[in-house]
């Protein structure tokens, strides 16, 4: 059976906000994963499953349960810290679907009390978040999977670790991936409190423009016709994709900004009246992700307004300067008058 042809992600018309909030969660997962919000048919699965397919190839531990990095020791598991020796295979970043019908034991994994009981060992059956590490988590209709499990991903993203106990034996291991939940907001909201915890959140729409529309449904007959000679146009474009993520994770820890920068996302979050400092934090390294991905070394202004946008609207306590949602030109007025940084 020859292998399924994913439509390419740099084939997808429009929706350029939300291709850059998944672009900068894979350069820094520690963005805390994005939610994107939207009608039906508006490329939210094709986005995220495209994404993985411009990662490439990366190396890992040959045999290793949660597919370590055997170049990045901080993020080992036990087994891996164990081993004498490590030889490295090239394996894929891929996309683990997470059910809406997911137990926690399916989630998280399980201990088998009676083996530890009778060996004096741990065993542990691996769950989805072990098979999630240095993947794509991927949960689609996140509105209907169960608070308490949405809970249990949300902090395993922002640890890096899925620690598990039962009965005074417990377990850890590296769960360190970037978490993508979808949802149609028509089907039932998350609560405030979850959606706060997402690091980004994007709401998609159909295109309005007739020639942008036009072109979302030519490029979709181009690719069922031919998907090999489809995929193959647009080769050179996602290779240059890849190169700029790449780079861009590299650069990462080269960028730096100013005190008047954390001045400006503490005046824009006080002006908002924005709950809590989650905010804060989150815009600024939104920034500085934004700023590796371009290319630079120093955060702009132009990449406070992209994390403003990204990281501020789902997180408002109440509607400023006008009524609906976040006025963006107010935003960016506000940005644009504050000065230097």
């Amino acid at each position: 059976m020859s292998e399924q042809i994913l439509y390419p992600f740099c084939a997808i018309v429009g929706q350029e906000r939300m291709k850059r909030a998944l672009i900068l969660n894979i350069i820094n997962p520690a963005l805390g994963g994005v939610l994107i919000r939207g009608e039906k048919g508006t490329a939210k699965s094709t986005a995220v499953r495209a994404l993985a397919e411009v990662l490439g190839q990366r190396r890992e531990v040959k045999g290793c349960r949660f597919g370590c990095d055997p170049d990045n020791p901080s993020f080992w598991c036990e087994e891996c810290r164990q081993r004498a020796e490590k030889e490295a295979i090239i394996g894929h970043m891929r996309v683990v679907n997470l059910p809406v019908s997911a137990t926690e034991d399916r989630v998280v994994g399980t201990l088998d009390m009676e083996h530890a009981l009778k060996y004096g060992e741990k065993k542990f059956e691996p769950g989805i978040l072990a098979a999630a590490n240095r993947n794509i988590l991927y949960v689609d209709e996140v509105n209907l999977l169960d608070d308490h499990i949405v809970d249990v991903l949300l902090d395993a993203a922002a640890m890096g670790v899925n620690s598990i106990e039962r009965e005074g034996i417990s377990y850890a291991h590296p769960a360190r991936f970037v978490l993508v939940g979808t949802m149609n907001p028509e089907e039932g909201d998350l609560r405030p409190q979850l959606i706060d915890r997402f690091g980004l959140v994007v709401d998609v729409a159909g295109e309005q423009e007739v020639s942008q529309r036009a072109e979302v449904v030519k490029r979709r007959l181009l690719f069922e016709a031919d998907p090999e000679g489809f995929a193959a146009s647009y080769r050179e474009e996602q290779s240059r994709l890849q190169e700029t993520i790449l780079k861009a994770q590299k650069c990462l820890k080269e960028v730096t900004f100013s005190d008047a920068c954390l001045g400006l996302i503490a005046d824009l979050a006080i002006a908002l009246e924005v709950d809590g400092h989650r905010a804060d934090i989150t815009m600024l390294k939104t920034a500085i992700t934004n700023a590796a991905y371009e290319g630079r070394t120093r955060v702009t202004k132009g990449d406070l307004l992209l994390a403003a946008q990204l990281a501020l609207p789902h997180r408002l306590r109440r509607r400023p300067f006008e009524e609906g949602n976040m006025d963006l030109d107010r935003v960016a007025e506000r940005i644009e008058a504050y000065g230097q940084i």
